[in-house]
């Protein structure tokens, strides 16, 4: 009787082969050790199942990929664009930059030069200030004077008037002494004459 041995790989069988009469034991042992390897094989299997789950969800994979992709792609061109806009604002804003520092430095020259002639303009009329006031300590001692003058002036004034008024009646009482003396020169004389006119009529 001829032994057949066959075994199950998956769905489906490999072929019985024949064992050869009296070898039974040594072809035992090769087909053993061939089905040692089909079972490693087999562990390697994949099945069709499992195959066309793997490629499905491989192209799932790759569509998401071209997906985001395509989004990268989208999202870079808004980058660039945004990275172009970046670019021309920088210029521009430091365009305006160096705009306003030349600006800021010409009314910083401008207060400077308005400050230094601010602070001659300060300095010419504290001159002037004091000036004035030297000025006008002057007149207040001028004036000092004056009134120190007016007062003596008007001391000898009175002075003056009572010398005056002295001097008028020294003057009446000499015109009166001397109309008095007038009067007794010429009553003396008058009796000489009297006299002298009778001695005349006696001789």
């Amino acid at each position: 009787m001829t032994t057949l041995a066959c075994r199950g790989y998956g769905n489906r069988f490999l072929p019985c082969s024949p064992l050869p009469p009296g070898h039974t034991g040594c072809w035992g042992t090769v087909l053993s050790k061939f089905l040692a390897q089909m079972a490693i094989q087999e562990e390697k299997f994949v099945s069709k199942e499992e195959y066309e789950a793997v490629v499905k969800k491989l192209e799932e994979e790759k569509a998401a990929h071209a997906q985001t992709k395509g989004l990268l792609a989208k999202e870079t061109e808004k980058l660039q664009f945004a990275l172009g806009e970046v670019e021309v604002l920088s210029k521009q804003l430091e365009r305006e930059k160096q705009a306003f520092e030349k600006a800021l430095s010409s009314v910083k020259n401008k207060v400077l030069t308005e400050s230094t002639k601010k602070d001659k303009l300060i300095t010419k009329c504290n001159e002037i200030e004091s000036h004035i006031i030297k000025q006008e300590d002057i007149l207040n001692g001028k004036e000092n004077e004056i009134k120190e003058l007016q007062n003596v002036i008007s001391h000898q004034k009175q002075i003056f008037r009572h010398q005056i008024s002295d001097f008028r009646i020294q003057k009446q009482q000499e015109n009166y002494m001397a109309q008095v003396l007038d009067r007794k020169q010429k009553k003396a004389g008058g009796l000489l004459s009297s006299r002298g006119f009778k001695g005349l009529g006696d001789k």
